[in-house]
């Protein structure tokens, strides 16, 4: 079919493909292509065998920005010959849903094909919203793919979520965005394979490492670096750390989380944290943030310090450190900062008292010196028949 202009669709598709950012041309469209998730899609896994049989139910993927769960959906969509449908929690309202609904009842009765709804932040549907949804879904008029980046235990209607499969998606590791910066860099049609870019390694890890777990950002982030960047008189585009750095707007410091940086620096954090430094262990804590320290890495630190270092002294420091860690799981990247801070702060204004850890201490280092002493007779349960007529 021809437009006004005299184009076919596939010519209006072809060039809506062509000027769109590189993370959206380079969207996997297969299992092959698709990046990371391999706790749910490696072979044998349980949503693989559902999607290559044909046997998916409503399913509910729940994730960070940028690991896939657009791209997954289109996936199934096409491996399971259906007709892919997309609604936002954000933007469509019942009317439309509707609309997409009576459409898909139709599409299943006429031609017998099967519509996946994919629901984009199906957390802001209301719960009437979500409740439109329940009759088709038990039905089979459609299946139901809802995304959402928070716990859809807590945000998702419960019977919606009794009805789907829910499937957790993980942040993509920096190898596996790696690799997804070196198939854009090699494909001439779809990524920047026309250019002649040569990537330093340390620009590559710099950009893997500060994308935190999103391949949107980190192709996203590649895209603009090569193309702001002049060729040099060969005509070879040198990305490397600097250029990385201006790409994704941040600065890369000297920091190895496996490497000693990564004890120097936590080393640093706690002992300010012990001198009540609060100057400095924010320091410290912004540090391993901005590096790409784990958060949860640092949550525990901090609650082992609050029983170490603070122990008797504060009753609070230990439930603070423990609310602390379950808060950052919470809200994740980049809130979970907040709470990390703010009990850092507290930890450096408590009093310190390490009894209770020098006694276990002291304890240990007597039952490895001598032999184990035997529980004193007083101290031994005792058990005695029971009268049943004299009380206890």
């Amino acid at each position: 079919m021809q437009d006004l202009f005299g184009e076919t669709e596939q010519e209006t598709e072809g060039k809506a493909i062509a000027s769109a950012p590189l993370a959206a041309r380079m969207r996997p469209r297969s299992l092959q292509e698709f990046a990371g998730q391999q706790h749910i899609l490696a072979p044998g896994k349980l949503l693989r065998r559902a999607i290559e049989a044909d046997r998916l139910p409503s399913v509910i993927l729940s994730g960070p920005p940028g690991t896939g769960k657009t791209t997954l959906a289109q996936i199934i969509a096409a491996m399971t010959h259906s007709k892919f449908e997309k609604l936002s929690g954000v933007e469509n309202n019942v009317a439309e849903m509707r609309k997409v609904i009576a459409a898909a009842a139709n599409r299943r009765r006429t031609s017998g094909q099967r519509t996946i709804l994919f629901v984009d932040e199906i957390h802001h549907f209301n719960k009437g919203q979500q409740d439109i949804l329940l009759p088709d879904v038990e039905s089979g008029n459609l299946r139901l793919i809802g995304a959402t980046t928070y716990n859809p235990f807590f945000y998702v209607n419960s019977a919606l979520v009794s009805r789907s499969q829910v499937f957790q998606l993980e942040p993509l590791g920096v190898e596996e965005l790696e690799a997804l910066i070196d198939r854009a860099l090699a494909n001439a049609e779809r990524g920047l394979g026309e250019y002649r870019v040569q990537m330093d390694p340390d620009g590559k890890r710099h950009l893997a490492k500060l994308s935190d777990g999103d391949a949107r950002k980190c192709l996203n982030a590649l895209e603009i670096g090569v193309l702001t960047t002049s060729p040099d008189a060969s005509g070879i585009i040198r990305f490397t750390l600097k250029v990385a750095e201006e790409s994704i707007q941040t600065k890369a410091i000297v920091y190895d989380r496996a490497g000693d940086a990564h004890y120097d620096t936590i080393s640093a954090f706690i002992k300010s944290m012990r001198a009540s430094d609060e100057k400095g262990a924010i320091y410290w804590l912004a540090k391993m943030l901005h590096a790409g320290e784990d958060f949860r890495f640092i949550a525990r630190r901090i609650v082992i310090f609050a029983s170490e270092d603070v122990g008797l002294a504060d009753a609070q420091a230990l439930p603070l450190a423990i609310a602390t860690q379950q808060a950052v799981e919470f809200v994740g990247m980049p809130e979970a900062k907040i709470p990390l801070a703010h009990a850092v702060c507290y930890m450096c204004r408590a009093a310190k008292n390490r009894d209770a850890y020098n006694s276990l201490g002291a304890a240990t280092e007597e039952i490895e010196a001598e032999k184990t002493a035997r529980v004193p007779e007083r101290l031994k349960n005792k058990h005695f028949p029971v009268n049943p007529e004299r009380p206890l």
